[in-house]
């Protein structure tokens, strides 16, 4: 009988040992190995040892002057009222209206917005007015013309700031009748 429980016992040790390296091991393995790859990667705060030490020692960058651009938030000033063309297609009187946004990450471009706006309105007012109703019916009629408008704010604020500063311009509201 004695020889019958130590049989008995020997299973349940080594039940333990198997559970230990077959599952728990590989588990902390894994976990550990994933934990290790995100801090690495910069993932968790502390790793990325790479592009933090650039940063800190200013390699990396493009920055001109000490200020990135790129880390200030963005500021969209509107262009209002909206603009309200009208365009002959096909001998047809049809009309556009379009509300137009402007984001800038330059705090001192909305001010200067805000002094050209006679001038920026009526080159935008010549722009939209010159479109046909073919033209800006697509996607890419829209795209071309977002475009176009944009060209057009950053030639007027280069002239007469000497900074384009405009990095995108938005159509908020697009209608055509």
């Amino acid at each position: 009988m004695a020889d019958d429980d130590k049989n008995q016992e020997k299973p349940k040790g080594s039940m333990v040992t198997k559970i230990l390296l077959f599952g728990v091991l590989p588990l902390m393995t894994a976990i550990v190995l994933v934990v290790g790859g995100l801090f690495i990667a910069g993932v968790l705060p502390g790793g990325g040892g790479h592009a933090a030490v650039e940063e800190e020692h200013g390699g990396g960058g493009d920055e001109d002057d000490g200020e990135p651009t790129a880390s200030l938030p963005a500021v969209y000033i509107p262009i209002d009222p909206a603009f309200v063309v009208n365009f002959a297609s096909q001998g047809r009187a049809r009309f556009l209206q379009i509300t137009v946004e402007v984001m800038t990450r330059d705090p001192k471009v909305p001010e200067h917005i805000e002094q050209h706006l006679p001038v920026i309105r009526n080159n935008l007012m010549l722009l939209f007015s010159s479109q046909t109703y073919d033209s800006v019916n697509t996607l890419e009629g829209k795209e071309a013309l977002r475009e176009e408008a944009l060209s057009v704010i950053q030639e007027i604020l280069q002239e007469e700031t000497g900074d384009a500063g405009v990095e995108a311009v938005y159509f908020t509201s697009f209608v055509m009748q």
